[in-house]
């Protein structure tokens, strides 16, 4: 079916250059691939979740045969990294005499293997001279990602956000050189991942691509990767969910996170990660949980300033079609399929909840009311927010995050 808004911008531009490996046996190839970077002396990082769980074996067994050599495995990366985490790495680096970087994890590892890229490639110890919107000008070390999670979709973005702990926020780091060279999408990978944390991750990408469809910088290219990937999420992410062992449903989900993080590394995303930036740096709720929780209150935002940004609306109206498939698409008329699109992701969202507990508001994932307007504030300051379609103050930030409580 023709989506009648999908936007020929006056002028846009779409850049990626990871090379995507997919499949049952994609990782042995990284050797390989290692070679054709000139690398063969790798640093692994990855936490201790991962580590347990045999999937750094995976990875150190298809170096078996070859003359690839990991010199050192860094696995105490914590679920909110920090610039304080990333210079401990950097001077393993250092000190091992490492030549590249796999990155073997959620998005947490991920990004702080980016951080990592970053200091070793700058020979620095101070993350914060490079935070904000393209600010490195080095070409990066070589650098492989293996997620093991499906929902950031770390591995194919230009971004990375690591905690500065002691100012209490997230820093936002983009530049095409945070590029990884190459994605290895396996499902042995992410089948041990536990039902709550599918559904999470799950959610995360689905952000990313709901984001990605209404971004200001949404073009055919974006739209293209955002709507396959949430028609692969809504397909997948129940029996992701309650058949883990499922390798062709794993892969799919990883699929559509990568998709995803193909959209908004390129369109951008808005208030919803805004907040949910602003809800880990403060409350330290996983990115994943806080994405879900707020999506469907940041997109009634957004139709509630749709005298604003008319265009807004009209996109959320035509997410319909790939929340929710297009037999209800059609079905529904024009004028409610804005309020039918947000009904069709909480419909999703409850059904998680029902099967592993998920989260649907803030006060269920930890947060407590005396913190929203630290939340709110700390918003203002994220990088995600410049690209909002419509300007949000204090007040209206403090409010989704009210409406989400």
């Amino acid at each position: 079916m023709f989506d009648k808004n999908v936007v020929i911008p006056e002028y846009y531009e779409f850049f990626n250059s990871v090379k995507v490996i997919s499949g049952y046996k994609a990782l042995e190839t990284i050797p390989f691939e290692l070679s054709r970077l000139g690398a063969k002396r790798p640093i692994i990082i990855t936490d201790k979740g991962v580590a347990q769980a045999g999937l750094v074996k995976h990875v150190v067994d298809s170096f078996g045969g070859t003359d690839t050599v990991v010199g050192a495995v860094f696995d105490e990366t914590p679920q909110d990294s920090s610039n304080v985490v990333v210079n401990q790495i950097a001077a393993i680096y250092r000190a091992q005499n490492c030549d590249s970087i796999i990155a073997v994890g959620g998005g947490s590892a991920i990004d702080t293997a980016k951080g990592v890229n970053i200091v070793v490639t700058e020979n620095t110890d101070d993350l914060l001279k490079f935070m904000g919107n393209y600010r490195l000008n080095k070409p990066m070390k070589p650098f492989v990602v293996i997620p093991t999670t499906a929902g950031t979709g770390s591995e194919v973005t230009m971004v990375a956000v690591i905690a500065n702990p002691e100012k209490n926020v997230k820093m936002v780091f983009t530049s095409e050189l945070l590029l990884p060279k190459v994605a290895v999408l396996d499902p042995r990978m992410t089948a041990s991942m536990p039902p709550k944390i599918t559904a999470a991750t799950g959610m995360d990408a689905f952000t990313h691509s709901v984001e990605a469809f209404i971004g200001t910088q949404k073009n055919p290219i974006s739209d293209a990767f955002a709507a396959a990937a949430m028609e692969l999420i809504r397909n997948n992410i129940v029996t992701a969910v309650t058949e883990g062992g499922n390798k062709d449903v794993r892969l799919a989900m990883a699929n559509a996170a990568l998709l995803a993080g193909l959209a908004f590394s390129n369109s951008m995303v808005g208030i919803v990660h805004a907040t949910a930036h602003a809800t880990g740096g403060v409350c330290h709720v996983p990115h994943g949980i806080a994405n879900s929780i707020l999506l469907p209150y940041g997109l009634e935002f957004y139709i509630g300033k749709s005298d604003k940004s008319p265009k807004t609306k009209e996109y959320i109206e035509s997410l319909l079609l790939h929340v929710a498939g297009p037999e209800i698409y059609v079905q529904t008329p024009p004028a409610e399929r804005a309020g039918k699109s947000i009904a069709a992701i909480r419909n999703i969202t409850s059904e998680l909840k029902k099967l592993c507990g998920l989260p649907v508001r803030l006060s269920e994932a930890g947060v407590t009311e005396d913190k929203l307007e630290s939340i709110a504030k700390t918003a203002l300051n994220d990088g995600a927010l410049s690209f909002s379609p419509v300007e949000v103050s204090f007040e209206e930030a403090l409010g989704v995050l009210k409406a989400a409580y």
